[in-house]
């Protein structure tokens, strides 16, 4: 819910700029997309604990999947958070900013979908 309802206030706040976006097909894609990311994003299920004879290694590298889903959350969610604040506030920021606010949001909710994705072929190899 809060991925669609993310994706709701990013597709608004572009459809008041873009006037080719303001149709409710564009809206139900952008909180489709949002649901679908924010789920298969925050909802991984995380890498077996590395050890080496039973001790943790201090040498572990980052995981893509949660480094993909951390950055493609902190995305998605600061795009969300800036539409609303231009919605609130009624703003009309310039074209340039509204489309860094639309490519951080399809960035973001793309890394959450495809950390997702890793991270549920990964547990299901194991």
């Amino acid at each position: 819910m809060a991925g669609a309802a993310s994706g709701l206030f990013v597709g608004a706040h572009v459809g008041t700029t873009f006037s080719a976006l303001t149709s409710e097909g564009f809206l139900l894609l952008m909180m489709l997309g949002g649901a679908i990311g924010f789920y298969l994003g925050i909802d991984a299920p995380q890498m077996s604990f590395n050890t080496e004879n039973g001790h943790a290694s201090d040498k572990t590298p980052i995981d893509a999947a949660e480094f993909l889903s951390a950055v493609g959350t902190f995305l998605a969610a600061f795009a969300a958070f800036a539409s609303v604040g231009i919605i609130i506030m009624r703003h009309d920021p310039h074209v340039v900013w509204t489309s860094l606010i639309m490519a951080g949001w399809v960035f973001g909710i793309s890394m959450q979908t495809v950390a997702g994705a890793i991270a549920r072929l990964r547990a299901r190899h194991s």
